[in-house]
């Protein structure tokens, strides 16, 4: 499979803004076109001019394809949406990589983590705290290939918290906040706002808050809240003087309810959930982004370089987690397709390049094939609040982030686990990886 890189010189292939890059009309015609919302219009045609798309539906209404390069595949959809990524570099689960390695030998190995989405059908990503906002800049200039990176910068935490690294002395974790940028914690109303104002400072394009405990953490208890309401409305609120949304991890009710109640825009995780948290999300458009693949992984991987008290967290929230999904979806909660992916060796569990495998979870937890294509492609956007592009659907007008699959995945979603099945990747209109 064939990953198209950026020139030494010249112009970029990848399109950004300011990149120069040029594009070539594509007209694809597919047995099926799955649009991202709706059901799959068979004997179809997409026609790609520039970075959006210009028509998507039958082939027999479609504009002459003369002139333009002609592809032929099963099904094309949207590109995919990672809606809770982190881009750390790290070759284990093991979150004292972030001062045992540097920084760059991190940031080399998630540009090849940005490749890999690619080749896996993503076409766009929330980095959830982590490298993205600057690799992302990286990716638009065209310098590395990779999907489109919406970063959320450092994750909030308040001391002790599930983003605090409870066996490192306090000072020197202050210092690797300074010098990382992936964790960062924040007491008090104030001290909230400054670091919300941080995260927009280097240019994060949603913020990552840790609104309850969690599980790959030492002391912190899943169901706790940790930020108090006041902090949680602090947060949201300077986010939104910027137009940026708030993502809350959680695990618990507790802090699911009060982040829901401050205005955050979707809920990372949401194991703990019952009725009463669903109607409050479906209430007030709340997205839930499950993150079933770091669970299903690690669980299945044994208890590895987990400490005994993350081991037994895991194995606690793992029996609640797929049923929470399932209820979430049951009482009409809005579902974004997030992994939690972070780990750079190929393979591994929680590996970059494993995306596709999340949708087999969902239809696990009770979606359908179709619901689950949606949560990743349609829904994605979304997540992003009012920064949300124009993207995730095949509709005149939108952007022309495509995919060419071989197989149905609207009634083997086991297809898109597979990223030999890509066969091709569009982003903005260029081709970015040919897998013919």
């Amino acid at each position: 499979m064939a990953l198209t890189a950026p020139p030494d010189t010249g112009p970029s292939r990848f399109r950004g803004p300011g990149s120069g890059a040029t594009t070539i009309a594509t007209h694809i015609l597919a047995d099926r076109l799955l649009p991202g919302r709706g059901g799959p219009i068979v004997d179809a045609a997409v026609v790609l001019d520039g970075t959006s798309i210009t028509y998507a539906g039958p082939a027999e209404l479609a504009p002459d394809p003369l002139g333009t390069e002609v592809v032929r595949t099963d099904t094309v959809m949207p590109g995919m949406w990672d809606c809770h990524t982190h881009l750390v570099g790290l070759q284990r689960m093991a979150l004292t990589g972030l001062y045992e390695v540097p920084i760059a030998v991190r940031a080399a190995r998630a540009t090849k983590d940005l490749e890999r989405a690619l080749r896996a059908g993503v076409t766009s990503i929330r980095d959830a705290g982590g490298m993205g906002v600057l690799l992302g800049r990286a990716v638009r200039e065209g310098s590395i290939p990779g999907p489109h990176v919406y970063g959320a910068g450092a994750i909030l935490s308040p001391t002790g918290g599930h983003a605090d690294l409870h066996d490192l002395p306090l000072e020197w974790f202050h210092d690797l906040a300074i010098h990382d940028g992936t964790l960062r914690v924040c007491d008090g109303v104030d001290a909230c706002m400054t670091a919300v104002r941080e995260q927009l400072r280097i240019g994060a394009d949603v913020i990552k808050v840790c609104a309850s405990g969690g599980v790959l953490s030492e002391r912190d208890h899943p169901i706790h809240q940790q930020f108090t309401d006041a902090e949680l409305r602090a947060i949201v609120e300077v986010a939104g003087m910027a137009d940026r949304t708030v993502m809350a991890h959680c695990h618990g009710k507790p802090g699911m309810l009060a982040a829901i109640e401050a205005g955050v825009g979707s809920i990372e995780h949401g194991t703990y959930l019952d009725e009463e948290v669903c109607a409050a999300m479906v209430e007030r458009d709340v997205i839930l982004v499950p993150t079933r693949l770091i669970v299903s992984d690690l669980t299945a991987a044994g208890q590895g370089p987990l400490s005994d008290a993350m081991w037994q967290k895991l194995l606690a929230t793992e029996a609640l987690h797929r049923d929470a999904v399932a209820l979430a979806h049951e009482h009409g909660v809005t579902i974004a397709m997030g992994t939690d992916i972070a780990i750079s060796t190929p393979g591994a569990p929680d590996a970059w390049g494993r995306h596709g495998h999340e949708l087999g979870l969902l239809v696990e937890s009770g979606l359908t094939p179709l619901e689950a294509i949606e949560a990743a492609t349609a829904t994605g956007p979304l997540s992003l609040g009012p920064r949300a592009p124009r993207a995730g659907q095949l509709v005149a007008g939108f952007d022309a982030d495509v995919l060419t699959v071989r197989g149905d995945p609207s009634t083997s979603i086991e297809v898109l686990a597979d990223p030999a099945n890509i066969t091709g990747v569009w982003k903005h209109g260029v081709r970015v990886v040919d897998g013919r």
